[in-house]
């Protein structure tokens, strides 16, 4: 959230409900309805995969600060990875439709938090693209310097 102006981080804010998870809690599943998101405090949330015949990859871990979710904003809304506690997790937890609303209602504030939540969506984008070119591309296809 440190990426929002500060007139925004506070008005976001205004909208958080701190939540906490046990270790193994899963937040949710991708293909569920992406109907909130989170800022982490404390603790580690691991994001993962489906993988048809193997287990869920690890795709990214994230702690303090970071942004869990990313697919509430973008129609249809629905998760496209799965999240889980891997540890407790204290957490500051948005109702996505609450959120939309302020965007639609504030241009300049929804335009501040589709960039904010556009570059997390980007980087775990090439997150999951070099994790799994590091488990499935022969010897570690995901560390090339090729572009």
């Amino acid at each position: 959230m440190s990426a929002l102006p500060t007139e925004h981080r506070n008005q976001l804010m205004r909208m958080a409900t701190e939540v906490s998870f046990p270790q193994g809690t899963r937040l949710f599943d991708e293909g569920g309805h992406a109907d909130r998101f989170w800022v982490v405090r404390t603790g580690l949330i691991t994001l993962d995969i489906r993988v048809p015949g193997r287990r869920r990859p690890v795709i990214e871990s994230l702690a303090h600060g970071e942004l869990v979710g990313w697919s509430w904003l973008y129609r249809p809304a629905v998760w496209h990875m799965g999240a889980e506690a891997t540890t407790p997790v204290r957490a500051l937890q948005f109702d996505a439709a609450d959120v939309r609303g302020m965007c639609d209602a504030d241009p300049w504030f929804g335009h501040e938090v589709a960039l904010w939540v556009g570059s997390v969506l980007a980087h775990r984008l090439q997150s999951a693209r070099t994790r799994l070119l590091d488990l499935y591309a022969p010897h570690g296809g995901g560390t090339s310097a090729r572009g």
